[in-house]
């Protein structure tokens, strides 16, 4: 098991590393950077660095994890891509119907292709799959997701680098949204995310505020650390739970203390970011 700092999931899992960049939310893409660093270091599952690769020997590690978790599946990568062969998707599902206790999070930017594999395939019913919309040109990556008959069905909305505008949010069980983080990380707009978390309140859609990035809401660049996950002075970082088809979407109510927050109480403390 990788045990993950992404405040979202529990842990990560990936049978396919490497991707290639698709829109603009992929120019300053953490897990390209992170995958020649572990190159350089001699870490033999990257020695082809950022190209997309298969590990056969990776399909069956979470038949060896006991408790059940959230795992996002390919955070170094994009189980869509067109390097990954459907046969192969077939064998990582095959892998997540085997571990029912088990909650498998599935992001892609290659929504098209993810409903094109759904289109003859049934989701196992213990996985989310959700697309990035980092910015209103690629909206449409939602009208693809809501052809898949999910459990639960998300958007990440990180980085979040243009405002997204109104978007059809119809089916939609969870909004996570974010800023970007690295030495070119462009700014994220406080506008942008309120706008967003009004229209998954005027839905009663959980909604999930991750961190600030490397610009602050006062516009000032700093360690995202410094910036914080917090909103107009509020923690709001809600998960679907049981209103959401039989499986998720609890909004802002019933919110549990975020991952790494031991007393959490609805309101920012420290740096977490």
């Amino acid at each position: 098991m990788t045990k993950t700092k992404i405040e979202w999931t529990d842990a990560t899992w990936n049978p396919v590393t490497g991707c290639s960049k698709i829109s603009t939310g992929c120019a300053h893409c953490y897990a390209e950077a992170m995958a020649r660093r572990l190159r350089a270091m001699g870490v033999g599952k990257y020695a082809n660095g950022f190209e997309p690769t298969l590990h056969e020997g990776a399909l069956g590690e979470p038949l060896g994890w006991g408790r059940p978790r959230s795992i996002f599946v390919c955070s170094m990568a994009d189980l869509f891509h067109d390097g990954v062969p459907f046969g192969f998707i077939d064998r990582v599902m095959a892998t997540v119907r085997l571990t029912p206790r088990h909650r498998y999070q599935i992001l892609t930017k290659r929504a098209r292709r993810m409903a094109l594999y759904f289109s003859g395939r049934e989701v196992p019913g213990n996985v989310w799959l959700g697309v990035t919309v980092e910015a209103p040109s690629e909206a449409g990556r939602i009208d693809w997701l809501r052809q898949i008959p999910a459990g639960v069905r998300f958007l990440s909305c990180e980085p979040l680098v243009e405002d997204p505008g109104p978007l059809d949010l119809t089916g939609i069980d969870w909004v996570i949204v974010g800023g970007e983080s690295g030495s070119r990380a462009r700014p994220m707009r406080p506008e942008w995310v309120r706008g967003l978390l009004a229209q998954a309140d005027g839905r009663g859609i959980a909604f999930f505020f991750k961190q600030w990035g490397a610009w602050g809401p006062d516009g000032v660049r700093r360690g995202k650390k410094r910036n914080g996950m917090a909103l107009d002075g509020k923690i709001i970082q809600a998960t679907p739970g049981p209103a959401a088809r039989g499986l998720g979407g609890i909004g802002r109510q019933g919110l549990a203390a975020p991952k790494g927050l031991a007393h959490w109480d609805g309101q920012p403390g420290g740096d977490d970011g």
